[in-house]
């Protein structure tokens, strides 16, 4: 019995040895290299470069008031539209004080002027009913008269602008009354019923009432690299896409191209401008993140090869096509790549097989 476990033990052993002998020997051996076969194809070759910017209106403005004040009413939130002229707010009129007593003490000495040449203008008119002055003398003393009640009329004008923002004789055009400068849509009203609000002047850039823009007229507004923007003229087509919007597309036309450059963490980068084309159905808020691909080069009706199968030689291109069961070696002329694609100039036709990059299995 010890015996036969003796011999079953070496044979076992055996056939072990012999076993790992083979799986090293035939991992030892050369594997054949596979390819991968690839077609040339008629199409097109198109080489675009893509720029991160917005969607953004042309035209947008900010409605800051005429004069210091307190906001009494807003007629108007953000998202509604809004006529150019038309009510967005109402102010509550913070008179200076310092131009409040000006204009009523120009008041008051305006009234003494005019009380004195009334009584003037009465006694002359006597005189001269009686003829006991002459013509001369009274249309002085007429004159003066006329000129101090058009004096008392600007000073008590000038009082009411003062003190109420605006003037009896002019309320439709009040400077109380904050108007939209254009057409289009409210983008934000930044104050409250309550609020003070400033004039623009030297010192500041006043307070914004509310922003409007006109958002049937967009743009693309973004920034390009200095080593794509020599590739750039105007009028290149331009294709939107926004992140907010899946599968939305637009057409542009690229319409600006800064000629001077501005610097972001040691890039030097060119402002671009293109007129966006949104459909009417489609909804477009301002400041929208979006992506613009401008086609820089493209060809049409050419072969076309994956440009992984092509291999260089100095200045020279080319590949290997399949003869049979080999594959041989042959020069190729090349045009434009897409980093993908790459037109085959000369040198291949369609439907021939090319050689390639290799087949890597996984063990």
């Amino acid at each position: 019995m010890k015996k036969v476990v003796r011999i079953l033990m070496i044979v076992l052993v055996a056939a072990i040895f012999l076993g790992t002998f083979a799986y090293l020997f035939k991992r030892s051996q050369p594997k054949a290299i596979e390819y991968q076969e690839l077609t040339p194809t008629q199409g097109e070759v198109v080489k675009s470069t893509v720029v991160t910017g917005k969607i953004q209106p042309r035209d947008e403005v900010n409605v800051k008031p005429q004069i210091n004040g307190i906001i009494a009413e807003l007629y108007k939130e953000a998202g509604q539209t809004v006529q150019k002229d038309e009510i967005i707010a109402k102010l509550k009129v913070i008179p200076d004080m310092n131009q409040l007593s000006s204009a009523q003490s120009r008041v008051r000495l305006s009234e003494v002027n005019l009380k004195q040449a009334q009584i003037n203008y009465d006694r002359e008119k006597k005189l001269f009913d009686q003829k006991l002055v002459s013509a001369e003398s009274f249309e002085k003393v007429e004159q003066a008269l006329k000129q101090a009640q058009e004096e008392h009329s600007i000073a008590k004008e000038t009082l009411e602008i003062v003190r109420d923002g605006v003037s009896s004789a002019n309320k439709s055009g009040s400077t109380t009354l904050i108007r939209s400068t254009i057409s289009g849509l409210i983008l934000d009203v930044p104050v409250k019923v309550g609020n003070s609000v400033t004039m623009s002047n030297t010192f500041n850039d006043g307070t914004t009432i509310a922003t409007v823009a006109n958002m049937d007229d967009l743009i693309f507004d973004g920034n390009i690299d200095e080593t794509e923007v020599g590739r750039l003229h105007i009028g290149l087509p331009v294709r939107i896409s926004v992140g907010a919007l899946q599968d939305v597309h637009f057409d542009a036309a690229l319409e600006y191209i800064s000629p001077k450059a501005t610097e972001s963490n040691g890039t030097n980068l060119f402002e671009i401008k293109a007129s966006v084309k949104v459909p009417s159905d489609v909804t477009i808020r301002s400041g929208y993140s979006a992506n613009a691909e401008i086609v820089l080069q493209e060809v049409h009706d050419v072969i076309t090869l994956a440009e992984s199968a092509i291999q260089w030689e100095g200045d020279s291109t080319f590949v290997y096509v399949k003869d049979g069961e080999e594959w041989t070696k042959r020069m190729v002329t090349t045009g434009l790549s897409d980093g993908v694609t790459i037109e085959v100039k000369d040198g291949l036709a369609v439907g021939e097989k090319v050689r390639g990059p290799q087949i890597i299995k996984s063990k």
